[in-house]
């Protein structure tokens, strides 16, 4: 007797488009045999599925450019998909439960998830996660910088030696070749993101991308405050330092337009001093936010009902936030502990943030 397959994750990626090549967010599901994807959570029938047997699964930050955290997905037919995350972490959790899910089919095995996290290039010793969270300690990690160069100023970024200094000092290499080699592998990973023309340039132009043991090679951390900025007039100064401010919290929601009421997937940011939830086009990354919600002196609180959702299928999960000036925003989230997590994070910047 067959059994139903077992899902394992959902959530909002973003995946390329396998005719048009465009960028679309959907709705992902990944079961113990395989994915279904749909264009809407409600829909009841998927836009597509992919098989999980004989496939294999990789990120590939690198290969699109500006787009982070993506994910390729080869199929036993030599089919590549790819998918993009919203944040770091996202993108690791989908990577391990898809090469799992793939491990124990070709193994004949009911899903089950290991207990540790390994590094999916480096040797079982080796854990990126881990050396990652030791880089971002404020007090004993890297310590992110504001540097100019060629006429701009980049906000919280190192360089490249001082990632291989840190290494050293901490005992988690012997030399700065093995350095390199370990710090070339968060930079592959994607944990580490290239700032500046130097480093950038590397990494457009060779097919090993290597990171630069040099002064005046420049890097941040994938879900850092980082940002460059030019010089500028005063209003510009302003603006940015909106995003200034820890990001505490990232992921997709649906938010309800203010025009024309409609609900579209949006990649949300809520950074704390200063609060600020800022809100993007997840298909086209965070060069440009669509727009910025102040949180400070907000409200927020979990609502049953929100008028012209229903047309647009938007049931459950919803939560609005009430800014000082009085303005309304609607968003919801993908699950009920999503919900909560959100408003609890949103609640204590508009309390603590400037």
């Amino acid at each position: 007797m067959e059994t139903e397959p077992k899902k394992i994750r959902e959530g909002y990626l973003v995946k390329k488009g396998t005719v048009f090549n465009s960028w679309k967010a959907m709705w992902v599901v990944l079961f113990d045999d395989g994915i279904e994807f749909y264009k809407k959570k409600t829909d009841s029938s998927p836009k597509g599925m992919i098989p999980l047997k004989g496939g294999s699964i990789s990120s590939l930050c690198q290969d699109f450019g500006k787009r982070m955290f993506v994910i390729k997905l080869s199929t036993g037919k030599k089919q590549d998909h790819f998918f993009q995350a919203a944040f770091l972490e996202e993108r690791d959790a989908w990577i391990k439960d898809i090469k799992r899910a793939i491990t124990c089919l070709e193994a004949g095995q009911k899903f089950a998830r290991k207990s540790t996290r390994k590094s999916i290039r480096l040797s079982e010793t080796v854990d990126l996660g881990a050396l990652y969270i030791a880089m971002k300690n404020q007090e004993s990690g890297v310590k992110e910088l504001k540097l100019e160069k060629d006429k701009r100023v980049f906000n919280y970024c190192f360089t490249g030696s001082t990632v291989i200094d840190w290494l050293m000092a901490n005992n988690k290499t012997r030399n700065r070749q093995e350095g390199l080699m370990l710090a070339t592998a968060l930079l592959n990973e994607g944990y580490l993101q290239p700032a500046g023309d130097i480093s950038k340039k590397t990494v457009e132009s060779v097919s090993d991308v290597t990171l630069l043991d040099q002064h005046d090679a420049l890097y941040y951390f994938a879900d850092s405050g980082f940002y460059c900025e030019g010089y500028s007039s005063d209003e510009d100064v302003i603006w940015k330092e909106e995003f200034r401010g820890t990001v505490v919290k990232q992921g997709c929601l649906l938010k309800q337009g203010h025009r024309r009421k409609n609900w579209k997937v949006r990649k949300c940011i809520l950074r704390d001093d200063p609060a600020y939830m800022h809100y993007y086009d997840p298909t086209k990354g965070e060069d440009y936010a669509l727009g910025a919600i102040h949180l400070r002196g907000s409200v927020v609180t979990a609502v049953e009902h929100v008028q012209d959702a229903k047309k647009y299928d938007i049931e459950g999960n919803l939560f609005e936030i009430i800014t000082s000036d009085e303005t309304h925003y609607f968003l919801q989230a993908a699950t009920p502990t999503e919900r909560k997590e959100w408003i609890q994070a949103i609640q204590s910047v508009a309390k603590t943030g400037k």
